[in-house]
């Protein structure tokens, strides 16, 4: 039975890691051959604390702390598959939480060689109670939300771009090299994006399952897509090949809007500009009831387009100005 590694990048996790360390404890596979590896950007709260706590209560789980000095993520991910020790490795994350049969279906699926690196499904949750919560948890999961992301829409078997987290050989590591320390964001895709090129599968698995807890305010919300907006674009002047057209909507909506702005002193400007934005709100506000009645929460008929409009606009503007900022420093 292969040895496996769970590594987990953190910071100021005191909230959601002893639940992740208890899920890990819980898990069916055998605790002996399974050792986590905890990388700690630096961490201000009580997350060590609580992670000292945990190793006293539970000492027949192998559960290890390193530093990353650069408190990156892709610094966070290559700290602890240096430190790991086992051959096979499995991410996770601190505001997650596997089923039980998660790490025992990410071994089995690589020893059925179903792909170099395999990954499962979301199962997105409020981050937070009350109905701004529900909202971007709604919208994570949701097609105008996710666009065409497998792992958070439809729990099909299958060869994709991407997945969440992954489990690979850590072999697989020497033979296409670590995360990209450059990239603060998107370091996932663009590893993947190795993957594929180096002739390999990345495999969606529906069996390999955990509740992922979504942002719980929509200033959180605007945060976090901006910085995947940003980069991103710094990912396709690497890879241009990669743009799919999910990702491609959203700045070309928000750069519209914006030039539309710019020339509203123009009468027919002004009246695309209304036309656009009534357009974009109506198709919402109508997503926004059929969540509110499918799901029978009627909250949501407003907190799902507002975190739907928060995405698109955060991520569109954030890769516009990537991408805008980029080509000033190259021209300068």
């Amino acid at each position: 039975m292969p040895k496996v590694s769970i590594i987990i990048p953190c910071y100021n996790e005191e909230a959601t890691i002893g639940d992740t360390l208890s899920a890990i404890h819980g898990q069916t596979f055998p605790r002996a051959e399974m050792e986590a590896v905890i990388s700690d950007s630096m961490s201000t709260d009580r997350t060590r604390a609580v992670i000292a706590d945990f190793q006293r209560a539970h000492p027949d789980l192998a559960v290890r702390v390193v530093e990353n000095a650069a408190r990156i993520i892709p610094a966070a991910l290559n700290r602890a598959i240096e430190a790991a020790q086992g051959e096979i490795i499995i991410r996770m994350d601190a505001h997650s939480t596997p089923h039980r049969d998660y790490v025992e279906n990410c071994v089995r699926a690589l020893e059925e060689g179903r792909g170099a690196n395999v990954g499962g499904v979301w199962e997105i949750q409020p981050g937070a109670s009350g109905w701004v919560a529900a909202g971007i948890a709604a919208a994570a999961s949701h097609p105008l939300g996710a666009g065409d992301a497998a792992y958070r829409l439809r729990p099909e078997a299958g060869a994709v771009d991407t997945v969440p987290f992954g489990a690979y050989r850590k072999s697989l590591i020497e033979e296409i090299g670590a995360f990209d320390e450059s990239l603060l964001s998107n370091e996932d895709y663009e590893f993947n994006v190795r993957v594929r090129r180096a002739g390999k599968v990345v495999w969606l698995d529906p069996r390999i399952r955990s509740v992922y807890y979504a942002r719980p305010d929509f200033g959180a919300l605007a945060k976090q897509y901006w910085r995947y907006g940003f980069w991103k674009a710094r990912m396709l002047r690497r890879y241009p090949e990669t743009l799919r057209w999910r990702q491609f909507v959203p700045p070309v909506f928000v750069g519209s809007v914006f030039v539309l702005l710019l020339l509203s002193f123009w009468t027919p400007a002004r009246l695309l500009l209304a036309l656009e934005c009534l357009a974009y709100f109506l198709a919402l506000f109508a997503a926004g009831i059929q969540q509110a009645l499918k799901r029978k929460q009627p909250a949501l008929a407003i907190s799902f387009p507002i975190a739907v409009a928060t995405i698109h606009f955060s991520w569109g503007a954030g890769l516009i100005y990537s991408g805008f900022a980029s080509l000033v420093k190259s021209n300068g």
